[in-house]
């Protein structure tokens, strides 16, 4: 069933890196009532408030894309904290979408979910199937929570709300700042640094050998508006390219567009983390859904975007938080890659 392009359509959190990319997904379709409130309006940890946003607009279709992440280093200080915020948010989305009688919600996950030494690659059977990653449990106990939730009030209620558990993502507002930004767009920003600086070497902790898959955003939100109208049945759906990437062929590939004269210097005393982790798409493939962004392609436009918003920021745009959003409004930033990808450039 295909989505009316008169329905109304709540993305929550719209600021962020997945949010502003279904915004833009939605506008491009040509939907012509989307729905959004930037965090200091709208708290989505607290009940009375989501609850009378909902009974006041009366969203069609909602996209939940919100919650309160970050890198390594703030999930592993502020477990509970990243556990009662998004345990609240999602809790009180979903369930002001069933009291309204919302058409249709569309949960997104992360893969961070999935146990810590899961087969590779990994499928939609392997949730709750071991031992989380220690560093990002609080957060990652939310999301599941946030999924089993979906599962539940389809079972209970006949609410038609499902989930999609996204890979690592990156692309146009992305979260640059070196002390909770991700290995991807801390890569960028050092390279970028360097040249700028005249420096010819960039350092990378391990030895690039640790395999990751990395996805562009504006697919992801492809994705969310493909299952949005293809997809109505009980249980995640994996979201990914299902192609995997070494660091080390990261790193090169940010190197040629970023600064084609660094040297990249490898820190083999800092660990690799995991040799391998990506996702199973299996299941989104056969419902007639792939991605179609090369890494090289996306990577080519993030580094356009981030060079366009340090045009428009100035200077101080290169220590802020976010060069995307506005920090009070990023209510879910990097959905999918909230596991660990550490500001250092490390891997996990």
């Amino acid at each position: 069933m295909t989505v009316d392009l008169d329905a109304a359509v709540f993305v929550a959190g719209h600021n962020g890196l997945v949010g502003s990319a279904i915004c833009r997904r939605l506008e491009r379709r040509g939907f012509r009532h989307v729905l959004t409130e930037p965090r200091s309006r709208l708290d989505l940890r607290h009940q009375t408030s989501v609850l009378r946003w909902f009974e006041q607009n009366r969203p069609d279709y909602v996209y939940l894309a919100a919650g309160t992440v970050g890198g390594i280093a703030a999930n592993s200080r502020r477990q509970a904290e990243f556990l009662y915020d998004n345990m609240m948010i999602h809790a009180n989305v979903i369930e002001a979408a069933r009291r309204v009688e919302v058409t249709k919600l569309l949960y997104l996950g992360s893969a961070c979910v999935y146990p810590r030494l899961s087969a590779q690659p990994i499928t939609e059977s392997e949730l709750l199937g071991g031992p989380l990653e220690p560093t990002n449990e609080g957060y990652a106990l939310a999301k599941i929570a946030g999924v089993r939730l979906c599962d539940f009030y389809r079972e209970q209620y006949g609410c038609n709300f499902i989930a999609a558990m996204p890979t690592n993502l990156y692309g146009p507002n992305d979260n640059f700042d070196l002390e909770s930004s991700h290995v991807l767009p801390a890569l960028m920003r050092k390279f970028h640094e360097a040249k700028e600086a005249g420096r010819d070497q960039v350092e990378v902790w391990g030895s690039g050998s640790a395999r990751r898959e990395f996805m562009y955003v504006d697919d992801l939100a492809d994705s969310c508006l493909f299952l949005m109208d293809h997809y109505d049945e009980p249980g995640h759906v994996n979201v990914g390219t299902g192609v995997e990437t070494s660091i080390a062929e990261l790193a090169e590939m940010i190197r040629s567009i970023v600064h084609p004269d660094a040297e990249i210097v490898w820190d083999t005393s800092r660990p690799d983390g995991m040799p391998r982790r990506s996702l199973d798409v299996s299941v989104l493939a056969g419902l007639g859904w792939t991605a179609t962004t090369d890494l090289e392609v996306g990577l080519a436009r993030t580094y356009a975007w981030y060079l366009d918003r340090l045009a428009e920021s100035g200077p101080v745009a290169s220590n802020s938080l976010r060069l995307g959003a506005d920090h009070d409004d990023r209510e879910q930033v990097r959905v999918g890659s909230d596991d660990g990808e550490r500001s250092e450039v490390a891997v996990p």
